[in-house]
């Protein structure tokens, strides 16, 4: 009978020289050197006040070097880095057989702040000096993220309010209910427990009076639209997605199209993408030169982004919401959408009911009348109206005419709410052209299409890495800087891998 040799897989000790484990080429080879030759952290010495006395601390390098190899094996919970930096040999080579305590690497991840931007920005000039940059195509794309917070815990001051208000009368009515009943006849242990339902209907009301005592002013957005706030992490947001509504954050990153290195990347709690867009330009304007184009979605168009980039003489192509209706190339993705479940489908039941259009309405131009289908005249609410880029002439109904008339049913959608009938007479194109008109000339272009066609292939690999790769299908922190920097830290993962594939190091 054959004889084998035992293998053992979990020896005593081992002859390792841990500078060997890190082999060239590799990512951690790369992240090795990097934080060791190349990198100025003199700034994070700040934080130590360990001169004279008191004990010696982790080098900043090495717990950038356990983290952010960390999170490129996708590991992000600080207690799972500490672990590995004891069982796993490439974070023992990369710590120097130092296990730093999960409180350590925690506190280090939650105080970088903005010392993020200047690892990242150290980075990014490295792969500018390799060659990694082209400055020709910039593409900006962003993610949104569930966070770590509830989102059961969303609303504004006034549903906190009435949430507060429900929860102290039901507190109420069982205390009533417990003080009339006859105690002989109640269990003790189903006394015991109505008493703990009650204390904690009075604790949970109590932690919202002190958060609404603490926040005496609603969230405002940009636009000083109320916005609803978050108990668990009041800098995130309600987004919809298209897995459902989420509480998280938005990611946004811009990608330059050589290689696909993220430029800059910022992490956002609000779901308007339309927002975004500004910050990300004036946070890489530095590297946009007179040939470069920005590429962005249609959720980052809008007139006011359009007029922005004009001002700031930046080349760009932004879809708008109807481009692909306008490409012939489309003219057929509806049958390759994904049909609405019946069970699901919560729009409104189409009832067959057709109201009256604007051609229904007779216009005069040369008197600059209009009658409705009823034949009463309708006055004029507006002559110089611009809608959507084409100028228009708004019409209203009497109410002395509307109100009696017998086809309400048919003029208004909702007879029993509206008074009378508003209506809007297009006469054409608007005269001076808007940037939007401009943007969507440029884009359905043939050169236009071709230009914005390469932004899919340079953002969405970048995505599939983060996402697929890296793990990455949530941030662990609270606070929208907190969040900046773990999003800081993949997107830093993500270059540094482009430098490793690069040869850098070697």
């Amino acid at each position: 009978m054959a004889r084998y040799k035992h293998i053992d897989t979990n020896p005593r000790f081992l002859p390792i020289d841990l500078s060997r484990q890190l082999l060239p080429g590799t990512f951690e080879h790369a992240l090795n050197h990097l934080l060791d030759h190349e990198m100025d952290l003199s700034n994070l010495d700040a934080r130590f006040r360990n001169d004279d006395t008191g004990a010696p601390a982790y080098p900043p390098a090495l717990l950038l070097k356990v983290i952010l190899f960390g999170y490129s094996r996708g590991i992000v919970s600080s207690r799972a880095i500490e672990r590995a930096c004891r069982e796993q040999v490439t974070f023992i080579a990369l710590c120097g057989d130092h296990a730093p305590h999960f409180t350590t690497i925690a506190d280090f991840v939650s105080t970088l702040g903005e010392d993020i931007s200047r690892i990242f920005s150290q980075v990014l000039f490295i792969c500018d000096r390799q060659g990694l940059i082209g400055r020709e195509m910039f593409a900006i794309d962003g993610v949104k993220l569930p966070s770590n917070a509830s989102k059961s815990k969303s609303g504004t001051r006034a549903d906190f309010e009435r949430q507060v208000e429900k929860l102290e009368a039901a507190a109420q009515a069982m205390l009533a209910r417990h003080q009339h009943a006859d105690k002989s006849s109640i269990e003790a242990g189903l006394e015991a427990k109505a008493a703990q339902r009650v204390a904690s209907l009075e604790r949970e009301a109590a932690q919202i009076r002190q958060w609404l005592s603490a926040h005496p002013e609603e969230r405002r957005g940009s636009k000083g639209s109320v916005r609803k706030s978050n108990r668990t992490d009041g800098d995130s947001a309600k987004m919809a997605t298209s897995k459902g509504v989420i509480q998280g954050y938005a990611g946004v990153a811009a990608v330059d199209g050589k290689h696909q290195v993220i430029v800059e990347a910022q992490a956002h709690g609000t779901g308007s993408e339309q927002e975004l867009l500004m910050p990300m330009v004036e946070a890489i304007h530095g590297l946009i030169t007179d040939d470069s184009i920005l590429t962005a979605d249609a959720g980052y168009h809008s007139e006011a982004n359009l007029k922005a980039l004009d001002a700031m003489g930046v080349n760009a192509l932004i879809a708008d919401n109807n481009m692909r209706s306008r490409d012939e190339r489309f003219a057929t993705q509806d049958r390759h959408k994904q049909q609405p479940d019946p069970l699901y489908n919560k729009s409104a039941p189409d009832d067959g009911k057709r109201l009256y259009q604007a051609r229904h309405f007779s216009y005069d131009p040369k008197h600059k009348t209009c009658i409705c289908p009823a034949g009463k005249k309708l006055y004029r609410t507006g002559s110089n109206c611009r809608i959507n880029g084409y100028a228009a002439i708004k019409f209203q109904g009497a109410q002395r005419d509307c109100l009696p008339c017998t086809h309400r049913d048919k003029c208004l959608r909702t007879p029993d709410k509206t008074k009378t009938r508003q209506v809007a007479i297009f006469l054409g194109k608007a005269v001076a052209e808007s940037h939007t008109d401009r943007m969507k000339r440029r884009i359905d272009s043939p050169q236009g299409r071709s230009l914005y066609g390469r932004r899919l292939g340079i953002m969405e690999p970048v995505f599939g890495n983060l996402r697929h790769n890296k793990k990455l299908n949530r941030f662990t922190l609270r606070g929208r800087i907190r969040v900046d920097v773990q999003w800081k830290l993949f997107c830093l993962v993500h270059n540094i891998e482009k430098l490793a594939h690069h040869g850098y190091a070697q």
